[in-house]
């Protein structure tokens, strides 16, 4: 019987097997995460005080930033600032009289490190790569789903061996590799022919030849390598 934990990673993997331009299926799984963060930090989460004490100490990432303008709630934002820089005011004020300025560069250090929506995905993400593993070992039906995958990309299949090694026996280990591998080397082949044909294509003696399936292979390629995590 489905958990409401297992449905989220369920129908990331069905919606891929259904079609192949859904790409990595936990790609999109990090997509929904980081839309669900985006809608709750300029939303209902923004008043909070609990949250407010977190992202007063860790801030965001320049790319979350981006991403929290994009949406539009200036006054949000506004308000999420306006408490940050007042605490780092402080926080910054108290150590320009102390040696060479140490804490300020020990809380700059910290905040250049570190991003609120960053870690409660990254927290949410752990355990949807836990949650296919143990569908992988636990439902019959999701071995099937995770073959028909179009890829993984090389960051997410690390992610699924390293949990395959914490949750699963030597045995099925092996077995739940040479899956997951199957399914990321048939692609590097086919995405590697595409590149190379690609590159081909910029060659006089190819230009009466067909392109294929080569004209968005770079776009491709770097999907597969770096990942497809972001909605922008």
């Amino acid at each position: 019987m489905e958990q409401i934990y297992t449905i989220p990673v369920n129908e990331a993997f069905e919606a891929s097997a259904a079609d192949p331009a859904c790409g990595c299926p936990l790609c999109a799984i990090y997509r929904k995460l980081e839309e669900n963060e985006l809608e709750l930090i300029l939303g209902a989460s923004m008043m909070e005080p609990d949250v407010r004490i977190k992202t007063n100490e860790q801030g965001f990432c320049r790319l979350h930033y981006d991403l929290m303008f994009t949406r539009k709630n200036r006054l949000g934002m506004a308000l999420t600032l306006e408490s940050h820089l007042k605490e780092l005011q402080g926080d910054i004020k108290e150590g320009i009289l102390g040696a060479a300025g140490s804490k300020p560069i020990k809380r700059v250090l910290a905040l250049e490190q570190d991003c609120y929506v960053c870690k409660r995905i990254g927290y949410h993400f752990e355990h949807m790569v836990e949650t296919a593993v143990y569908l992988w070992d636990s439902d019959e039906d999701f071995p099937a789903k995770l073959a028909a995958q179009p890829y993984f990309c090389l960051p997410h299949y690390r992610h699924l061996l390293q949990y395959g090694q914490k949750r699963l026996g030597k045995k099925k280990l092996a077995a739940f590799a040479d899956e997951c591998g199957k399914v990321v080397n048939n692609y590097m082949s086919t995405l590697t022919d595409d590149v190379s044909w690609f590159c081909k294509k910029f060659d006089y003696r190819y230009d009466e030849e067909p392109w294929y399936n080569s004209k968005d292979s770079v776009e491709r390629a770097i999907k597969f390598l770096r990942s497809d995590i972001h909605n922008k």
